[in-house]
C-alpha cells in the first residue's frame, strides 16, 4: 500500500495575505515550482493529500480533482508544512521521522510530522481550520534548525536560488528538446538555458544565463529586442513583449503578458504587465492587470530596511529591497505609482495621481485622493469578463470564494474607506 503525504497550512498563513486569500500558502511559487510541487517532487511514490482553510476547500477540490482535500484515511500519514522550501537535506531529515514524531522549528511550528493511524482522528475537528498537533499526547519532538518561510518577501528574496535549484532538479528528469536554430538570437552560456517545445524567440533577443539559468516554457513567445537575465523562469504560453528587460531572480507564471522592466519579482499565472514601467522585488497574484507606466519603488532614499504593515502591525522586513505585493484580480490605471513595501488586496482598482496608501484592503476602489468600497457585483462581473478573455469560466465555487473574501475583509475595508 502506498504511503500518503499531506501538505498542510498553519496559522501563519495570515502573514502571506492578501496573496493567500485565494489559495493555500503552498500554492505560492518560488523559483520554477510552487512550494507544493517542490514537496511532492521529493516524495514521488507517495499518495498526495492536501489540507487547507475550510473556505478554500471547495475550490481546492475543483482545482485538484484527483487529490484528497481535508480528508484522511485511517493510515499512517506524513504531514509536511506548506511553508517549507524543501531541499535534499531537509528531505532526508523528514524521511527519517519515526511514527508519532515531529520536526519543529524554533518558533514551535510543526515542519513535518509522521503520524500513526491511531492518532490521525485526533488531528482535526469541525471548529478549526488547522491541524492540532498539540493535541497529541505522545508526540516526540525533533529540532534540527530547519526554518519555515515567514513572509512573502522571503520568497522573493530566495527566488533566484530556487530557480537554480528547480532547474537542476527538473532538467535531470526530462529530455531536453532538440536544439533549435534561432535567427539572430544572442545566447550567453547556452547550456544553462532550457527552451520548451514550440517556444518562439524572435530575432534580436538576448538571453544571458552567465549568472544563473533561464527556463523558457512550452509555447512561450519572446518578441524582438527583449533582454532576459538569469536566473529567470518564463512559464508556458506566456508572452514577453518587445523591448522588455527581465532581470535576474524573476519568475513569470503561465499565460502572462509582460513588458517593460521587471527585476527580482514573482508574477503568478494569468497576470499582465504588458507596458513600460518598473516592477521590482514584488509579488503579484493571478488575474492582475498592471496599467501602462505603472511603477513601484523597492528601495528607500535613505537605504534603510523597509517596514511593512502585516496583520495591522509594522514589521521590519530586514531587507532594503521590498516592492509591491498584490492580490488576485487587482488592477492599476495608467501612470499609477506605488511606494516601497505597498500591499494591495484582492480585486482592487487603483488609480489617480500620487502615491496611494501603503496598505490597501481588498475590494477597494481609488487611490491617493480617496478609497471607497468596490461593489461586489461589479467585481464579480469584471472577473467573469477577464476569465472569458482567456477562454476560462468563473465557476460557482470561485464566485463563492470571492464573496467569502469580500466578507472576511469587510472590517479592514471599513477602517480604510470613506
Amino acid at each position: 500500500m502506498k504511503k500518503t503525504i499531506c501538505i498542510f497550512e498553519d496559522e501563519n498563513f495570515i502573514n502571506f495575505l492578501p496573496l493567500v486569500y485565494t489559495r493555500p500558502v503552498y500554492d505560492l511559487r518560488c523559483g520554477i515550482l510552487t512550494l507544493k510541487e517542490k514537496i511532492a517532487s521529493h516524495f514521488p511514490s507517495y499518495n498526495l493529500a492536501l489540507h487547507s482553510r475550510k473556505y478554500l476547500s471547495s475550490c481546492l477540490m475543483e482545482w485538484n480533482p484527483k487529490i484528497s482535500v481535508n480528508k484522511f484515511d485511517d493510515r499512517e500519514i506524513l504531514f509536511v508544512n506548506g511553508r517549507l522550501i524543501i531541499n535534499k537535506s531537509i528531505y532526508s531529515i523528514i524521511k527519517k521521522l519515526k511514527p508519532d514524531s515531529a520536526l519543529f522549528d524554533s518558533s514551535g511550528f510543526v515542519i513535518a510530522a509522521n503520524i500513526s493511524a491511531n492518532n490521525i482522528s485526533s488531528l482535526s475537528d469541525d471548529k478549526s481550520d488547522f491541524l492540532s498537533f498539540g493535541s497529541l499526547k505522545k508526540l516526540e519532538r525533533v529540532e534540527n534548525g530547519v526554518k519555515l518561510v515567514q513572509y512573502p518577501w522571503e520568497l522573493v528574496n530566495g527566488n533566484g536560488d530556487e530557480i537554480a535549484n528547480d532547474f537542476i532538479r527538473i532538467t535531470k528528469n526530462i529530455s531536453r528538446p532538440a536544439s533549435e536554430k534561432f535567427h539572430s538570437v544572442e545566447f550567453k552560456n547556452r547550456k544553462n538555458i532550457f527552451i520548451g517545445k514550440e517556444a518562439k524567440i524572435d530575432p534580436f533577443v538576448y538571453l544571458d544565463a552567465s549568472n544563473g539559468p533561464i527556463w523558457i516554457g512550452k509555447n512561450v513567445l519572446i518578441m524582438s529586442h527583449s533582454y532576459i537575465q538569469g536566473p529567470a523562469f518564463i512559464g508556458e504560453k506566456s508572452i514577453i513583449k518587445s523591448g522588455a528587460s527581465i532581470y535576474h531572480n524573476t519568475s513569470i507564471g503561465e499565460f502572462c503578458k509582460v513588458g517593460g522592466e521587471v527585476d527580482s519579482s514573482i508574477i503568478l499565472s494569468y497576470s499582465n504587465k504588458q507596458h513600460e514601467g518598473f516592477l521590482g522585488h514584488s509579488y503579484l497574484g493571478s488575474w492582475i492587470n498592471i496599467g501602462a507606466a505603472t511603477n513601484n519603488s523597492d528601495l528607500k532614499n535613505n537605504y534603510e530596511n523597509i517596514t511593512l504593515l502585516v496583520n495591522g502591525k509594522p514589521v521590519d522586513s530586514g531587507s532594503r529591497f521590498v516592492g509591491l505585493s498584490m492580490g488576485d484580480h487587482s488592477k492599476t490605471a495608467i501612470g499609477t505609482l506605488f511606494n516601497t513595501g505597498t500591499i494591495v488586496g484582492v480585486s482592487c482598482n487603483i488609480f489617480g495621481a500620487g502615491f496611494p496608501s501603503r496598505y490597501i484592503p481588498s475590494f477597494a476602489w481609488g487611490g491617493s485622493d480617496f478609497i471607497k468600497q468596490y461593489d461586489i457585483r461589479k467585481a464579480l462581473q469584471a472577473a467573469r469578463i477577464v476569465l472569458t478573455r482567456r477562454e476560462k469560466e468563473l465557476t460557482s465555487n470561485e464566485e463563492e470564494l470571492l464573496k467569502t473574501i469580500f466578507e472576511l475583509t469587510a472590517d479592514e475595508r471599513a477602517r480604510k474607506t470613506k
